[in-house]
């Protein structure tokens, strides 16, 4: 056992699958794997926006963290870079990056930054969050930092100052702000790919589902249940009437990550598909054969993952159309494809969308 464990009373680490290889292709959720295999096809468009990126100063951003939270190391916050370094073990990453606690009550992280992308935590989550739970949200974040996240939302933060600044254009702005809806609509789903992430640096089911009982509710457990708790997320699913389903719509289109409960359900459904266990049996994609991922199966994959969702939804409206026909079936087909349709309009050139060669971009 070793000093932080004697110290904290926690029991010693369970024995951690290790992951070698693992491309991140393997928690990726298929509508956020579909749009980033297309996106990294567009070879250089990542070193456009690391230069748009010069907007926000990424040097300055981690001055600023530098200056006002403390950098985690085997000095400050031992037990943080322990399980910093444990997370980044099982998900087989080498270089651990920088990593700060910033003082903030709350449970959250973020992992930030392009050309050398750092994760912050709020002092909130190292108090409130166990081992495993804490082990669970750093893992979320190195998912990010794997899968080249930052590189596509400051793409998201980009359009969106640009239609905040061309707002007085109404045909621009609505233009811009269609395309951010639908980079929004990607980005909740990255962060459920982080979360698959997450839930494999920590190997623990429990652990995943009560990180985000208190991302809901706080650090205290104590009177919480998880079966009670995923029963609230199925009746978040299915309750009320069309009225309802607008007003999900509309709270859930402004949102970058999808609401706690959403996300416990989500977990579960990877966990009770099998996918988890496959991985932690040594069947997954690796990274050495990440060039030749295909960037039409990719989308394809995403166009059946949105019609399955669409398909066991219990949400009145999408029952409605289920009703009607196919209609449920039609819209999750032409969202998924969505990834499709953004890589040929940055292309600008007619591509019929056929594969090229698909090369990785360094993690940012």
């Amino acid at each position: 056992m070793s000093t932080d464990e004697a110290q904290s009373g926690n029991p010693p680490a369970r024995r951690r699958v290790v992951l070698t290889g693992i491309s991140s292709r393997a928690w990726e959720h298929p509508a956020d794997r579909g749009a980033l295999v297309a996106l990294r096809e567009l070879r250089g468009f990542d070193d456009v926006l690391k230069s748009l990126h010069a907007l926000w100063n990424e040097r300055a951003w981690r001055l600023q963290f530098l200056g006002n939270a403390i950098r985690v190391d085997h000095r400050q916050y031992p037990r943080v870079h322990r399980l910093l370094a444990e997370a980044a073990a099982s998900l087989d990453l080498a270089e651990l990056p920088e990593l700060f606690v910033q003082q903030d009550r709350s449970i959250n992280g973020m992992c930030i930054g392009m050309s050398k992308p750092f994760i912050v935590v709020n002092s909130g989550s190292v108090e409130l969050l166990d081992d495993d739970e804490l082990r669970c949200m750093l893992g979320h974040e190195l998912g990010h930092l794997i899968s080249g996240h930052a590189v596509y939302r400051t793409m998201v933060m980009i359009l969106t100052d640009w239609a905040i600044r061309l707002a007085w254009l109404p045909v621009g702005s609505m233009v811009l702000r269609a395309i951010v809806a639908a980079l929004m609509e990607w980005w909740r789903k990255a962060e459920l790919s982080a979360d698959r992430a997450g839930l494999l640096a920590c190997q623990d089911p429990a652990a995943s589902l009560r990180l985000a009982m208190k991302l809901a509710g706080g650090g205290d457990l104590s009177e919480v249940d998880t079966t009670a708790f995923l029963e609230q997320a199925a009746e978040f699913d299915r309750a009320g009437d069309l009225r309802d389903s607008l007003i999900k719509i509309r709270m859930v289109t402004a949102r970058s990550h999808p609401m706690p409960v959403a996300r416990a359900a989500e977990v579960r459904a990877w966990i009770d598909s099998g996918e988890y266990a496959r991985i932690l049996s040594g069947d997954y994609p690796r990274r050495d054969d990440d060039g030749s991922a295909s960037v039409t199966e990719e989308i394809k994959a995403a166009a059946a993952s949105y019609r399955e969702s669409f398909s066991r939804s219990q949400d009145p409206l999408v029952s409605l159309l289920r009703k009607l026909g196919d209609g449920a079936a039609d819209v999750g087909g032409w969202v998924g494809a969505g990834a499709g349709r953004m890589r040929g309009w940055m292309r600008g050139n007619g591509s019929d969308g056929s594969d090229g060669e698909n090369g990785r971009t360094a993690p940012a």
